[in-house]
């Protein structure tokens, strides 16, 4: 007798999420179908963008379990977009601004995991307070002015495209994705990851570094959000002290939609990105179709409730 089969996990978000944008893009057709050209994909993808190296970082962190959470990835995405233009109108070569960019947002990112790691505070509670503190700082530092001074080297790479793709998505956010998707799913430090997020007891008594391990992933999720505060400056050419306002809620609901469990141990990046590009084009075909946008949040909440009570309801089925 043979055995059917179902589908299971990954595959089951990522059919959803695929069903759920056809209709989407069957519904545009018919309401608003001059939407439907190249330019708004490109444009729909420079928005994922940041999104998604944000909502990568996110999941990473809830993956790896331990009440896993970053509240500060908004925070962070602000602060090293409108630090690294200040450093570099302060003196330093703008050759560097990618570097600075990156390692800032690493090292504020390793001072979540010192938090969380060395001082046991709650991951929610010590992301809050440095999602305040650095939202704060690129306010304070800034007076709330968006930062001029972006080389012109870097503005032509941000609004560059091939074939329709942005630049910063597929010289970015593309490979990043599929080099997480590398690690976690055939490297040891993968394998680790989803031990600890499934039963973090057990993985300390196997001997994994759960600490260490937890720090490195906090200070991935700041790599990453310094790398979309490079994108939002090689975009928007300017450092903006809000670039990362409601990031920290649009992560966590692109990594939940995309199957990664909120209690950690299960789940893919690949189901990530097909969300964010799904919150990302509802969120454009709705502004372009007048809606407000307290009906948009509704409606994202909504689609969030229905994804996880289907992949809820097909657990209970198997």
């Amino acid at each position: 007798m043979k055995k059917r089969r179902t589908l299971q996990g990954t595959h089951l978000i990522l059919t959803i999420l695929l069903v759920l944008w056809v209709v989407l893009i069957l519904g545009v057709a018919l309401l608003e179908p001059t939407m439907l050209n190249p330019s708004t994909v490109t444009t729909i993808l420079q928005f994922s963008t940041i999104l998604a190296l944000a909502a990568l970082g996110q999941a990473l962190v809830v993956l790896a379990g331990g009440a896993g959470i970053d509240l500060s990835v908004g925070g962070i995405v602000s602060l090293t977009a409108v630090g690294g233009l200040m450093l570099v109108r302060a003196g330093l070569p703008p050759i560097l601004l990618p570097i600075i960019c990156i390692l800032f947002g690493t090292i504020l990112g390793l001072i979540n995991g010192w938090l969380v790691t060395r001082l046991a505070i709650l991951p929610l509670i010590a992301t809050l307070g440095t999602f305040f503190i650095y939202s704060g700082l690129a306010l304070a530092v800034t007076g709330g002015a968006a930062q001029s001074g972006v080389p012109e080297w870097l503005l032509s790479w941000g609004r560059g495209a091939v074939a329709g793709l942005p630049l910063p998505f597929f010289t970015v956010a593309l490979p990043s994705f599929i080099a997480t998707a590398i690690i976690l799913n055939g490297t040891a430090w993968g394998r680790w990851i989803y031990a600890m997020g499934f039963d973090e007891k057990s993985a300390r008594l196997v001997g994994i570094g759960v600490d260490r391990t937890r720090m490195m992933i906090y200070a991935t999720s700041g790599l990453l959000c310094g790398a979309a505060g490079l994108v939002s400056i090689a975009w928007l050419g300017s450092g903006r002290p809000n670039i990362g306002q409601n990031l920290e809620l649009a992560s966590l609901t692109a990594a939940m939609l995309g199957g990664i469990l909120i209690t950690g141990g299960r789940g893919g990046v690949g189901g990530v990105l097909a969300a964010v590009i799904l919150l990302v084009t509802l969120q454009t075909s709705l502004l372009q179709l007048g809606v407000n946008t307290v009906w948009q949040l509704g409606i994202v909440g909504c689609l969030l409730i229905f994804v996880l009570l289907a992949e809820r309801l097909s657990q209970r089925w198997r």
